[in-house]
């Protein structure tokens, strides 16, 4: 193994290593909460590092005229099916998601502590979640794809159920456990029909699938376009997009608080660039096939989310389908194909961002329990914490798309990435639905600084980790809303192989 392909593979490597470590704490050391997190975290911060070291090193193996695919199969001569690929886009991935791994952690290590000697097995599943979801990013081969999302829906699955101390707690493990298994039946029966059509699991190398398309013209693109279609509702479900969203707000709502924020973001950041890898990737001859299936769930998520977040009791249950409506905002880029990319990118990121910092002050609200967070339990929280309230505000006007947050110019470049690539009718439907949204956002916004606090109101307490999570996020968000150039240049240049 070269420097390159260790390199390639060395933040999962540090992950399970820490992984590793946590559980070996846990059981020879006592009282080690401590401990777990200045292992979590550590690793984290070293992935962000090989992450960054990877994009540099993208440029010197192009300048030098190296390949970017590593650990592959040479069975046949002319045949070099890679496993890995290594490029900008993957390096971009990696370290937004080590990133929401760090601060989703922080945003639950009040829980944790809660836990007791459970919350090492807590810290273990986040660590192997995040290894999973950015195996997902990294993969040049389908297989390898799927292995990535198992290895993070399961420790999701468990995750989602991990307290049970209500019953909604193991509701919510039972019926993500149940629709994810359906969903990923599904991504596998595309990838196996993509395989059929194809004769090829690998996305790139001269047997792969983008090759494929270079050298063949298919005279009945039946089963390929099964395969695309297969594989498309499989990652729809991840990332919660209509009409595959069933599962999120039970699970949002049931899970613990400290969990969904990891959850939701991570799975929206791997998902999204999974889709990217495959259909910008592997499939970008074949966009007059795939653009308008993505178009019509996007128009749907974005209908269907703001619709029914506005008629929600419940804050969590408000943000798993504004999540919904989020989703068709991110998928609508790629109907420009790559130049979509920087769009999905910038927007994926912002919003990720924006839900671990949301969830960290439900669950600030909600004192990290299972089970629900009723709008009625925000009200006067200008008075019981004005930190929490001002913060919970710009994150709400960060996801309504208001001027001078992040998402702002997310909204504002994936619109126009769909406008450009002449689809002018989901371009105002998106508009509509976010005028819709901000009446969603502005609810939650007046209850919390409008209404006055019950008298039995319970004290506000947040949480040292928590606080620094949530004050992060603000500031990302203001100042990407400010500032957005470097991220923009940064997203235009992190495009699949």
């Amino acid at each position: 193994m070269n420097n390159a392909s260790f390199l390639a593979v060395a933040p999962e490597v540090v992950l399970l290593a820490g992984a590793l470590l946590v559980i070996i704490s846990a059981v020879m050391l006592e009282h080690s909460r401590k401990e777990w997190g200045f292992i979590a975290g550590l690793s984290f911060v070293i992935a962000m590092a090989f992450s960054v070291l990877q994009w540099r090193a993208v440029d010197t193996l192009i300048a030098e005229g190296n390949d970017l695919l590593f650990f592959s199969a040479r069975n046949l001569p002319v045949l070099r099916l890679p496993m890995v690929v290594m490029d900008h886009y993957s390096a971009f991935a990696g370290f937004v998601l080590f990133a929401v791994g760090l601060l989703g952690l922080g945003a639950a290590w009040k829980l944790v502590e809660r836990l007791g000697s459970r919350g090492a097995e807590f810290v273990t599943l986040v660590l192997l979640s995040v290894a999973g979801l950015h195996m997902m990013t990294m993969s040049a081969n389908i297989v390898v794809m799927f292995l990535g999302l198992e290895t993070a829906s399961i420790s999701f699955y468990v995750l989602a159920g991990f307290t049970r101390e209500r019953p909604e707690s193991d509701e919510a493990a039972v019926k993500y456990f149940l629709l994810g298994s359906l969903a990923s039946a599904i991504f596998v029966y595309g990838a196996a029909l993509l395989f059929a059509a194809t004769g090829s699991t690998s996305f790139y190398g001269a047997g792969g699938m983008k090759n494929f398309f270079v050298t063949t013209i298919l005279g009945e693109p039946g089963v390929l376009l099964l395969g695309i279609g297969f594989v498309i509702v499989g990652l729809a479900f991840k990332v919660s997009a209509a009409p595959f969203h069933q599962w999120a707000p039970d699970v949002y709502q049931g899970a613990p608080t400290g969990a969904v924020g990891l959850m939701a973001a991570g799975v929206k950041v791997a998902g999204f660039v999974a889709l990217g890898r495959i259909l910008i990737g592997a499939l970008p001859s074949q966009i007059d096939d795939w653009a308008p299936i993505l178009a019509i769930i996007a128009g749907l998520s974005m209908i269907i989310g703001v619709v029914l977040a506005a008629v929600q009791t419940d804050v969590k249950r408000l943000l798993a389908y504004s999540g919904v409506s989020h989703a068709g905002y991110i998928m609508m880029a790629f109907v420009a194909g790559v130049d979509g990319i920087g769009p999905v990118l910038f927007y994926v990121t912002v919003y990720a961002v924006t839900l671990v910092g949301a969830f960290a002050i439900v669950g600030v609200v909600s004192r990290h329990s299972s089970g629900g967070s009723p709008i009625e339990d925000w009200s006067g929280l200008s008075r019981r914490s004005p930190e929490m309230a001002w913060s919970m505000l710009i994150l709400l006007l960060a996801m309504g798309g208001i001027p001078f947050t992040a998402g702002f110019v997310a909204k504002l470049s994936s619109f126009t990435a769909a406008a450009s690539a002449d689809y002018l009718w989901l371009t105002i439907l998106a508009l509509l639905t976010t005028v819709i949204g901000l009446y969603v956002y502005f609810r939650v916004a007046a209850t919390m600084f409008l209404n006055a606090p019950d008298d039995d109101a319970p004290a506000i307490e947040a949480p040292m980790t928590a606080r620094m999570t949530i004050a992060a996020v603000v500031v990302t968000i203001l100042v990407l809303g400010v500032d957005p150039w470097p991220l923009l240049d940064l997203v235009r240049e992190a495009l699949p192989l």
